[in-house]
């Protein structure tokens, strides 16, 4: 999509669907620790904030297409559209490679969405989102404190598991700056009231992680380039294999239901 829109109507739909998709991206990668948790406590910890995040997805792709009028539902969006049609960002995608990757990625995000769902919750001019938020809120908390428990348990526990740490933050921190980039539908859903500026968070987010690291005896990377492209549709070579996998039912039987 372009960076003008047609309408109001189009570019709210188009930055509903980035918070869809993040959703719907990061909860598939979670679900790929089904049978593969190091304990069986943390198989069902990642499954159910899997399931949180699909279930964000779900009613805001709803949403979405209720506000697009074309017919096209919450699976149409998220089963049967082209890989230069996502818009998350380039942080949920980003493969699982082990533990401490999957637990710092989701350290990095829940610290932005979280904040992010409050303030939607508390002054969105959408109702629908008010309420998507008013859930999402807790749920992201949790998703934070479970995060942040595993960052310094791992970073400041033994050599192997503080070196694991360590890499993840060193290879996933480049793709932070994105969380804080406004696309264009974006900077036009903050101009309508519908979503708060990500620029609000930042001092949250910078205190949040800035806490944790103390604490797990990390050191956050000094980035001069961030990674970004999510939001324009242009995403690295996972995505392609991410969404073979996530899209197959739908499209070897299309129209199916349970």
């Amino acid at each position: 999509m372009s960076a003008t829109f047609a309408s109001a109507d189009a570019a709210t739909v188009r930055a509903i669907l980035e918070l869809a998709d993040d959703g719907l991206i990061l909860g598939h990668r979670l679900s790929e620790w089904c049978g593969h948790a190091p304990m069986l406590e943390e198989e069902l910890a990642l499954a159910n904030m899997g399931l949180d995040l699909l279930g964000q997805a779900r009613a805001l792709y709803a949403h979405a297409g209720a506000l697009e009028g074309k017919g096209r539902g919450e699976d149409d969006l998220a089963f049967l559209r082209r890989e230069r049609d996502y818009c998350n960002c380039l942080l949920v995608e980003r493969e699982n490679r082990d533990f401490a990757h999957t637990m710092a990625r989701q350290l990095y995000f829940a610290a932005f969405m979280q904040p992010f769902w409050r303030a939607v919750a508390a002054s969105s001019s959408d109702e629908t989102l008010r309420g998507i938020a008013a859930k999402a809120d807790k749920e992201m908390s949790y998703h934070l404190r479970h995060a942040g428990e595993w960052v310094i348990r791992m970073g400041d526990g033994t050599a192997e598991s503080a070196a694991r740490m360590a890499d993840a933050v060193d290879e996933l921190h480049r793709y932070t700056g994105e969380l804080f980039m406004a696309s264009p539908a974006r900077a036009q859903a903050i101009r309508d009231g519908l979503l708060p500026d990500p620029e609000s968070i930042r001092a949250e987010w910078d205190e949040t992680i800035a806490t944790v690291f103390a604490a797990a005896k990390l050191t956050a990377p000094e980035i001069r380039t961030w990674q970004k492209g999510g939001r324009d549709g242009i995403h690295g070579e996972a995505m392609g294999h991410l969404l073979a996998e996530l899209q197959f039912m739908q499209r070897a039987y299309p129209g199916q239901t349970w």
